[in-house]
């Protein structure tokens, strides 16, 4: 018979192997968000623009044909981030300005945090725009191990300047580095896939610029288009898109070369619809430098496609909010078309439950664990989705029906049937007052559960179209840059 302390020692032995064996099965997981893209601007969804990498992820992985985000930058990655909707964050109302000091809030447990507790290396490239104005706020104290690229919203390509602010950092320190943003994050990516230790599981967060204005792309790959597109507009819109394919290859390529491709699952969507209005295609602090800058000038149409549906960022139609998302996992996952209806803040829940992963339970998901939808084509796990709810306006999908209410004087209730409708053309509340009423009370008792919107109270502290950029006073101290910042254009 074994002793006591020899049967605890084989017992410890074997939850100890028994938990080497879960972590090897646990996936690597590389979550690839772009920026503002367009319904239909990949080459798998029939555009002219060339995104062979992506296609390739569409054609061996699971293409979700009813994935929703929310109608901009800021709300999207604080559901990706949280799991939870934006309304919950009071982030739900536009994005965060330069002169803004909120961000995800700290109690907030993001992704990266619970997936760095069991056992994850975390690492972002890109874009984070969850708050700048306090380095609290910044990925590397939001659960990332390493992260490289901007903190605010858009920057120059070029320069990574914001309104005479370089916005360009690896792990806090401020860097000026020349190099195309798209070309820099796609190196940097690979280079630490790479570098990675295989013995712990990976968590990457590729968060492109593209395509989000100014638009800006090497003239080059812009030329690459003269004979698709007939002008310059377009064609830079076009290389900027190719562009960030280009690093989708370049992330592939590198798990491949590391070995770790069979066991890695890549996701790949955007954060929101392609801009319609020139509102939301900028590129500039100031309408009289919007086309200089790379902007669209007020009265001209963006490049961006998001056929067949209407709207764009911004709105709650399906062209800014329903958008392309792929699931790419070879060992796990034949390819598939899934119709049901998903949402970003599905991807966290999903993806604790594939790591071992836990949630706050003192702040529940409103998403859901979608691997059985995503994997088997399973019902979607949710009764209904709320696609975003502010104090003004919001939206709320339950089967194939669809409720956008606008509360503003003089108020607008429009009801559509996406399985007929996808392009919302005919409002049908009129037909069906049973649904509204029921989709209505729904939306209703989302919207008393709402936070103050952070944006509605910063808002009203200054005039002026964005304000003058505020970062954490340790901004510019490590990276030697000038201590001056200056105020952007009025």
């Amino acid at each position: 018979m074994l002793k006591p302390c020899l049967l605890l020692i084989v017992s410890v032995g074997s939850l100890l192997a028994s938990r080497q064996l879960h972590a090897a099965d646990r996936p690597n997981i590389v979550v690839i968000l772009a920026d503002d893209l367009g319904n239909a601007d990949l080459g798998y969804r029939g555009s002219k623009i060339r995104t062979p990498n992506i296609d390739a992820l569409a054609k061996t992985g699971v293409r979700l044909e009813s994935y929703y985000g929310l109608p901009l930058c800021t709300p999207s990655r604080a559901a990706l981030m949280t799991g939870r909707y934006p309304m919950r964050h009071g982030l739900q109302t536009l994005v965060i300005f330069p002169s803004h000091k909120y961000g995800l809030p700290t109690e907030e447990k993001t992704l990266p945090q619970a997936l760095k507790e069991v056992g994850y290396n975390t690492y972002m490239v890109g874009k984070w725009h969850l708050g700048h104005a306090d380095k609290k706020f910044w990925p590397q104290n939001r659960g990332f191990d390493h992260f490289y690229g901007n903190v605010m919203g858009e920057v120059d390509y070029f320069t990574h300047d914001r309104g005479g602010v370089i916005d360009w950092q690896r792990n806090g320190t401020f860097l000026k580095e020349e190099g195309y943003y798209m070309n820099l994050i796609g190196k940097e990516a690979a280079g630490l896939i790479d570098k990675h230790d295989t013995s712990k599981p990976l968590f990457m967060y590729v968060a492109s610029l593209s395509a989000h204005a100014p638009y800006q792309a090497p003239q080059e790959e812009i030329d690459a288009y003269q004979e698709v597109f007939p002008d310059e507009l377009h064609r830079t819109y076009a290389a900027m898109v190719t562009n960030l394919d280009a690093q989708v290859g370049r992330i592939v390529a590198a798990l491949d070369k590391k070995g770790m491709r069979e066991n890695t699952l890549i996701f790949f969507t955007t954060d929101n619809g392609g801009a319609t209005s020139a509102l939301f295609a900028t590129g500039a602090r100031s309408p009289e430098e919007r086309e200089e800058s790379g902007g669209v000038a007020l009265g001209k149409a963006p490049p961006c496609s998001n056929a067949p549906f209407s709207g764009g960022k911004g709105t709650l139609k399906e062209g800014g909010v329903r958008l392309p998302a792929i699931v790419n996992w070879p060992a796990k996952l034949k390819p598939a078309v899934v119709t049901e209806p998903l949402h970003h803040v599905d991807v966290m829940p999903t993806l604790l439950a594939l790591a071992g992963g836990k949630g706050d339970p003192s702040k529940p998901f409103d998403g859901k664990d979608a691997m059985a939808t995503i994997a088997e084509e399973r019902p979607s796990p949710h009764d209904d989705i709320l696609i975003n709810v502010e104090a003004f306006r919001g939206a709320i999908r339950k089967s194939n029906w669809k409720l956008i209410k606008v509360a503003t004087l003089p108020g607008k209730t429009e009801l559509f049937d996406l399985a007929k409708d996808p392009s919302e053309k005919e409002n049908v509340a009129n037909q069906h007052p049973d649904v509204v009423n029921d989709l209505e009370a729904r939306l209703m008792n989302y919207a008393k559960q709402q936070k103050m919107s952070q944006w509605l109270k910063s808002q009203v502290d200054y005039l002026g179209f964005q304000g003058e950029t505020v970062l954490d006073p340790g901004y510019n101290i490590d990276g030697g840059l000038p201590t001056e910042k200056p105020t952007l254009p009025k």
